[in-house]
């Protein structure tokens, strides 16, 4: 069964498409948010259509970050990580994730750890985009030169000094 937020990014309709993931998050319990996201973190690995995994990506930031601290039942207080808290800061934000992800099964749904793993889906959708747009400029002929230096010297562009 595809969750309601997998059919909101994968839709063709556009009555479908462009609901908000607000509107459903509001009236969505805990259990059932907790259900989307696990949905939308199987769905986003996956996926091998850029549009629809950075969009599941900024749904599940948006998720832990504004909705389930609101919900009823969520646990104020929890323990992040610290291998987590390292892997973010060392910006392997997919082993972050993981280790997030089990910190929330071992110790129940928490805003701390729900906190964590919003700035790692967050900055891992942001690494997506930023890889793409890598490859993307690599692959096009004229702006190879931007990725043959090896040394300063071998700047194709430079500035005289005289001016």
């Amino acid at each position: 069964m595809v969750g309601q937020l997998v059919e909101i990014i994968t839709s063709t309709d556009p009555e479908i498409r462009n609901r908000s993931v607000d509107a459903y998050c509001r009236t969505a319990s805990l259990r059932d948010l907790l259900a989307e996201c696990a949905q939308l973190d199987t769905f986003r690995r996956a996926s091998n259509n850029l549009y629809e995994r950075v969009r599941a990506l900024f749904f599940l930031y948006d998720i832990h970050r504004f909705h389930l601290p609101r919900k009823p039942g969520l646990t104020v207080r929890g323990f992040v990580p610290f291998d987590g808290y390292t892997y973010l800061l060392r910006r392997r934000f997919e082993e972050a994730i993981e280790v997030f992800l089990r910190a929330q099964t071992d110790q129940g749904p928490s805003e701390a750890v729900s906190s964590a793993v919003a700035e790692a889906y967050h900055s891992l959708g942001f690494q997506t985009l930023a890889d793409q747009v890598r490859r993307s400029v690599r692959s096009v002929r004229g702006n190879q030169w931007m990725f043959r230096i090896g040394h300063p010297a071998d700047q194709p562009c430079a500035f005289d000094r005289s001016c």
